[in-house]
């Protein structure tokens, strides 16, 4: 009990959790405290070339079972969590849906502050694990996809016509994020760890430093975004909360039964127990129009997101 009591104070003494929560209570007095937009998508893309190239240059043959564990958790959760909101909350068919192909897909910024953890405790782990972050990417859209159309009927999912089809794949596909985090996973693949060596102070030195101010900027965000969720019951904000539960219990069996590491196993528990913010709500805005965006954006940014920071990591 006192490792875990001494780990818990570790975690919330850190410097990433510190500048969360100075970031929160900024944005909770209302301080004039920002980071410009396009200085946040820097640090954004700098934190997934980093781990893009560390995991490609680590790339192992034992991915196989971690990568098909992934995608199938990546597909299979929305269902669970479809399933729980529609025995629980009185969210129409079409915004359940959206919302659990949050629950199925991940955030990065979590997965990254794990490695950070990770990092600072000495453990170790699989880095090829950032693969897998990204082919769980769009599972979870699918599902939802499927998800509208089988509650709703045909015409849950507005019909769309072929360019608007090929919109909704260019956006999954093409997303920054995941051409960055895939593109350097590829780079970091061909070069090995002599490339990665050459870029090293650069992408592996200020990886923390960089996270701290990234952090900040998602604090300020979350909290800016949870003060305007009035609108929300209690159940819905509820389901945010032991969404993430479920979802990590199911990851840490499946990293249990492949045989990852500590390491690995916290990171795929991460993965399945964060919700997206960046690449799924650009999905549902082209795909289920209908869906209520301020609902699904605000419990994956403004609860969950803030949840799994602050205490789902540790659990």
């Amino acid at each position: 009990m006192s490792g875990v009591i001494d780990l818990a104070l570790a975690n919330f003494v850190s410097p990433m959790i510190l500048f969360f929560l100075l970031g929160v209570g900024a944005a909770l007095a209302r301080s004039d405290l920002q980071i410009p937009e396009q200085i946040g998508k820097g640090l954004a893309l700098y934190l997934l070339l980093s781990i893009g190239l560390k995991g490609g240059a680590a790339m192992a043959s034992g991915t196989i079972g971690a990568i098909v564990s992934g995608l199938l958790l990546s597909f299979l959760i929305p269902f669970v969590g479809f399933a729980l909101l529609r025995a629980t909350t009185g969210l129409d068919l079409v915004t359940a849906a959206a919302v659990a192909a949050h629950y199925g897909s991940i955030s990065a910024v979590t997965f990254v502050t794990a490695v950070g953890f990770l990092n600072l405790q000495g453990i170790p782990y699989e880095t090829y694990m950032v693969a897998v972050m990204a082919l769980m990417e769009t599972p979870a859209i699918v599902s939802g996809l499927l998800l509208a159309r089988r509650a709703g009927g045909p015409d849950a999912a507005q019909d769309r016509s072929e360019s608007t089809t090929g919109e909704l794949v260019r956006e999954i596909l093409l997303n920054g994020s995941v051409v960055m985090l895939v593109g350097a996973f590829a780079i970091g693949w061909i070069t090995g760890e002599s490339g990665l060596e050459t870029v090293k102070p650069f992408v592996i030195d200020p990886f923390l430093g960089v996270l701290c101010l990234f952090l900040l900027d998602m604090g300020l965000v979350a909290a800016r975004q949870l003060r305007g969720a009035t609108a929300l019951g209690p159940k819905v904000i509820l389901f945010a909360l032991y969404m993430p539960l479920l979802g990590a219990c199911l990851g840490l069996a499946a990293g249990w039964l492949i045989g990852l590491s500590l390491g690995g196993t916290l990171l795929l528990t991460v993965l399945t127990a964060s919700a997206s913010y960046i690449a799924v709500p650009a999905a549902m805005r082209i795909a289920l129009p209908a869906a209520n965006a301020a609902v699904y954006l605000t419990l994956s940014l403004a609860v969950t997101f803030p949840f799994n920071v602050l205490i789902g990591i540790l659990l």
